[in-house]
């Protein structure tokens, strides 16, 4: 009996010393389960502007506790709409980097609401360097032709979103190297901005001016330039003043005076041809004669 009894100690002995060793070993080693979320993704990498087809998309399993905010978890939320920002491969897709349910297809679907998309053509010597790319921020520039007296140039637009370069919408994408180089650029500006470039693009040359994306703070003093800049001579005279102090490139007056031919000096009168005189001396008397 006492053997018995002895068996069976041991044997509760036994097996709290394997619960409490399971017990240490599960909160301290073992790994813990997280939750999880299934996902949709692109299979593949989607540019801007692509539209989103079945066969674009897989469903992957992410951390609940590292699920980006707007990560989309049915496919009817996601089909047929257009990528608005660039996707790798894997990437959660998220609500707010797609256009909305039933907005058109394509790149237009990439312009905000209230702007517009206008293309210009440019001195292609920044877009050949490869410094003016899709998404980038740009001032428009304006340069009236013309002689040394004519000729004026003036910042029309600031901080500007260029949304594509010939047919190229993403920095970055692989371009047919055949294909000719196209320096027309697409900005992305509201109604009134857009009138401006229409304007300034029949009228003069319009180039691009990049600018840091961290500096937003538009440049105060808009007033166009003239050659005199350029001459030493002038010290450095060349702003056409208006009567506020500022030019106002919206006042329809004064894209009149930047576009309209600069006045020339008024022609000098030609002196008559000389007339013929002939001198007569009489000893001492002396007589003009003149003949027409």
């Amino acid at each position: 009996m006492d053997r018995q009894k002895l068996l069976i100690l041991f044997g509760a002995a036994w097996l709290s010393a394997a619960g409490l060793t399971w017990f240490v070993y599960a909160t301290t080693k073992a790994p813990k389960s997280e939750a999880r979320t299934i996902v949709y993704a692109p299979a593949r990498d989607l540019p801007v502007g692509a539209i989103i087809h079945k066969t674009d998309l897989k469903r992957v399993s992410v951390a609940s506790k590292d699920l980006p905010k707007g990560a989309l978890t049915e496919e009817r939320q996601v089909l047929d709409r257009v990528v608005l920002y660039p996707f790798s491969a894997n990437q959660p897709l998220v609500d707010s980097a797609l256009s909305k349910i039933g907005a058109p297809e394509g790149i237009p679907a990439t312009i905000p609401e209230g702007y517009r998309a206008v293309s210009i053509q440019i001195n292609d010597s920044s877009e050949l360097a490869g410094l003016i790319s899709p998404g980038v921020r740009v001032d428009v520039l304006y340069t009236r032709p013309g002689t040394m007296t004519e000729a004026i140039s003036s910042t029309i637009l600031q901080n500007v979103k260029v949304l594509a370069m010939g047919k190229m919408v993403q920095a970055g994408l692989a371009t047919d190297p055949k294909a000719p180089k196209v320096p027309v650029a697409t900005l992305i500006v509201t109604p009134e901005q857009a009138k401006i470039l229409e304007l300034a693009k029949n009228q003069g040359r319009l180039s691009l001016a990049l600018r840091n994306p961290l500096d937003p703070q538009a440049d105060g003093d808009a007033n166009p330039i003239s050659t005199e800049v350029l001459d030493p001579l002038a010290g450095g005279r060349g702003k056409l003043k208006k009567a506020s102090g500022k030019a106002n490139l919206e006042d329809p007056s004064v894209w009149k005076e930047l576009v309209a031919p600069a006045k020339t000096a008024p022609k000098k009168e030609t002196p008559p041809p000389p007339r013929a005189v002939v001198e007569v001396f009489h000893g001492d008397k002396h007589v003009q004669e003149i003949f027409k």
